[in-house]
């Protein structure tokens, strides 16, 4: 391949034929990358016929950004699976994306601000200043779990937790953006209001309110449904699990007058429609279908609920 008698090529020419600078040569010959075959008496590099496509793979690798670390074990894998490459594409694609959310945030942010009336730019910078890039969900837990009931099982919490702390969206619009920092501010602000009766979920104990929750979540999917439908509430499959969860938690039996004091106790329930409508806004993508919440489920539950326990009075 070299035109040299002895098959070998300086640094020079192997440059040359790689496209890339002397420099570069050296570098990843001085980090054990790029082996030598010999040295000339004084003292000048020479490199075997494979170090041209060994040098052609080592910047292949590093144009995927791929760490000089990630580089070298690659090259000394010994085996021909390709493993070792498949794991180092992996990482870096986890980390690209990592970064790439962070951007879209960034740029979502930006837009919230440059389309802001100047008024209220002072105010909107304050709320996403607040917020990490990527945005944390973790001030969202912390706030559901001062209202859950102490002891409640760690599995319970986590399954209510998933279903009541809405993911950030990974390309979200700057109406997200702001959505997201309001929540953020809800749920981390002080609240004397989390001192006053809590939730009739309380009144079941720690394992009534993990069946409560269960049950709940049933009731809401299927509350779900009929408010994608645009349904108005009524009596049905829906209202029955729901009433049923209340009354498997408290140990008794559904009937009409268990109805009647359970739509006093919600009624008498504190309220967080404003983290409910948040919530909406932060899931709900740019111009789509506002997706239905445990809350907007409650609240359709309840109303239906209401509506029966009337009817029969």
């Amino acid at each position: 391949m070299f035109a040299s008698h002895d098959g070998l090529c300086g640094i020079g020419e192997l440059a040359e034929h790689a496209g890339v600078t002397v420099k570069t040569v050296r570098f990843y010959s001085d980090r054990g990358l790029l082996p030598e075959a010999s040295r000339t008496v004084g003292g000048h590099r020479r490199y075997g016929p494979d170090a041209l496509e060994r040098l052609r793979l080592i910047r292949s690798l590093r144009t995927l950004d791929l760490p000089i670390a990630e580089v070298r074990r690659i090259l000394d894998e010994e085996d021909e699976t390709g493993s070792v490459l498949e794991d180092a594409v992996a990482g870096q694609l986890r980390e690209l994306g990592s970064r790439l959310r962070v951007l879209r945030w960034r740029e979502a942010a930006l837009r919230l601000v440059q389309e802001c009336p100047p008024g209220e730019r002072a105010d909107r910078l304050r709320l996403i200043g607040a917020v990490t890039t990527p945005p944390s969900t973790a001030p969202l837990a912390r706030f559901w779990r001062s209202w859950l009931p102490p002891r409640m099982p760690a599995r319970s919490v986590a399954a209510f937790l998933e279903a009541a702390v809405p993911q950030p969206p990974d390309d979200p619009g700057p109406a997200q953006v702001l959505a997201f920092a309001r929540l953020h501010a809800f749920t981390t602000r002080p609240c004397p209001d989390r001192e006053q009766p809590q939730p009739a979920a309380h009144r079941a104990g720690a394992r009534g309110a993990a069946v409560l929750y269960a049950g709940l979540a049933e009731a809401y999917e299927l509350a779900g449904a009929q408010l994608r439908q645009d349904r108005e509430p009524y009596p049905g499959e829906a209202l029955d699990g729901f009433v049923a969860a209340y009354a498997g938690a408290y140990g008794t039996r559904d009937t009409p007058d268990f109805r009647r004091l359970l739509a006093g106790q919600l009624a008498a329930d504190p309220r967080i429609d404003r983290y409910w409508e948040l919530v909406t806004e932060v899931i709900t993508p740019p111009g789509g279908r506002p997706e239905p919440t445990p809350g907007s489920a409650h609240d359709w539950l309840l109303a239906a609920l209401d509506a029966q326990t009337a009817a029969a009075a």
